[in-house]
């Protein structure tokens, strides 16, 4: 099972619930919760670049007591700059040009684009035992997550989620607004994922849930052709079905992404 973030500040949890979250101050992505003492945890902290689109400036992972610190095109472990692959007691760091991949042997895999993408996956043997922007991991949608003791809206979850600095300079994001609706966008999002590229994904994800992530991305950029707006949710969901076993053809061309 996986956690996911891209794009335009869109959360798949563990359990299959999507929200929206634009927070900039660093949160605990995923956590183990069950003890007091954390097997492993993924901070993660996001701002808006030069164009104005979210992407995570670093993540912060912990794996027993080894702790990895991961920015573009740099990775620090164990307080020193190391090259990759790097190997240290149950855990590898490996990148390319484009990701930054962590196998840890405790049962999680981590994949970041070093942009604005990132992926987790867990051993079931953290079933219910996670907390965090991913939520619980008890295979029940919603339920923990957005309905305890009473309905939270996404926001007020992502909020409760952040990382105490003393320093942290960075706002809460507002938890009165709510989405706007962006039906105008259904059929060209529609029209987008159902490809003929994608149609070994249909039957594989909740195809619904990407075609309303696209939607908001249209709404948010304000009808900017700009490839970050179409492009990372289609991108998400073609990891997404490679991921769950599927064969995504090449969707990308000259003229698009």
């Amino acid at each position: 099972y996986v956690c996911s973030t891209w794009g335009n500040n869109h959360f798949k949890t563990f359990d299959g619930d999507f929200f929206p979250f634009p927070g900039t101050c660093e949160y605990n992505f995923v956590s183990d919760c069950r003890g007091a003492y954390k097997e492993f945890s993924v901070h993660i902290q996001r701002a808006l670049n030069s164009n104005g689109h979210p992407e995570i400036q670093y993540i912060v992972v912990t794996i027993k007591d080894i702790t990895v610190l991961l920015k573009p095109n740099l990775v620090v472990a164990e307080g020193r700059i190391v090259k990759t692959p790097y190997y240290t007691s149950g855990v590898l760091i490996e990148s390319d040009k484009i990701y930054t991949k962590i196998y840890a042997k405790l049962g999680m895999v981590l994949m970041w684009n070093q942009q604005d993408a990132l992926m987790v996956e867990l051993d079931n043997k953290f079933n219910n035992r996670t907390c965090g922007l991913c939520g619980d991991y008890n295979g029940i949608q919603i339920y923990n997550e957005f309905i305890n003791g009473g309905a939270y809206n996404p926001i007020t979850f992502g909020n409760m989620q952040k990382i105490s600095k003393p320093t942290a300079k960075c706002e809460d994001p507002d938890e009165t607004k709510a989405l706007p609706s962006c039906n105008e966008h259904r059929d060209e999002c529609q029209r987008l994922l159902t490809s003929p590229a994608f149609a070994d994904c249909r039957l594989r994800l909740n195809l619904e849930m990407y075609i309303q992530a696209c939607m908001q991305d249209k709404c948010a950029c304000n009808g900017k052709e700009d490839s970050f707006c179409l492009c990372s949710t289609i991108s998400e969901y073609s990891r997404q079905c490679s991921h769950a076993g599927g064969h995504p053809r090449e969707w990308r061309t000259e003229t698009f992404c």
